[in-house]
């Protein structure tokens, strides 16, 4: 089975003056604006690595809600956050690293469990398939 999904960008002049926008095949993101200040400067707007960010969140919290599942527990809440990092290299900039913090709610399972599943869950999630990058994660079970 493939499943596609679909994002896109427009982009309108130079890199330093230019505007774009990025648009979800689902309307969830529509026309959303992005440029060289909100990457690089910290302007209003949103970037490649925070959406980045956002997905491997997502995508690392469901896998790590079906890895509970058939360890038969279920999460009261599992609140992620992906730091991207964006590092200058030599020729341009790459993604170096991700770093998932994870707060978890698990009740029935201790702290040990749960760190050993979301270490499944980071490995396992297809967006952290997708990079090329060092990704550390941080636990915390309340």
């Amino acid at each position: 089975m493939t499943i596609k999904r679909t994002g896109s960008a427009v982009w309108q002049g130079g890199l330093k003056d230019g505007k774009g926008t990025v648009s979800t095949e689902s309307g969830a993101l529509s026309s959303l604006p992005y440029g060289f200040s909100s990457r690089f400067e910290g302007e209003q707007g949103t970037n490649p690595e925070e959406l980045l960010g956002a997905a491997h969140a997502g995508c690392f919290s469901m896998a790590l809600s079906k890895i509970l599942g058939d360890a038969g527990l279920t999460a009261d809440k599992l609140e992620t956050t992906a730091e991207v990092s964006l590092n200058q290299v030599e020729g341009g900039f790459a993604i170096k690293s991700v770093h998932l913090t994870l707060k978890a709610s698990v009740p029935g399972a201790d702290a040990a469990k749960v760190e050993e599943l979301a270490g499944m869950a980071k490995a396992g999630c297809p967006v952290s398939k997708l990079f090329n990058a060092d990704i550390t994660l941080d636990v915390t079970v309340v």
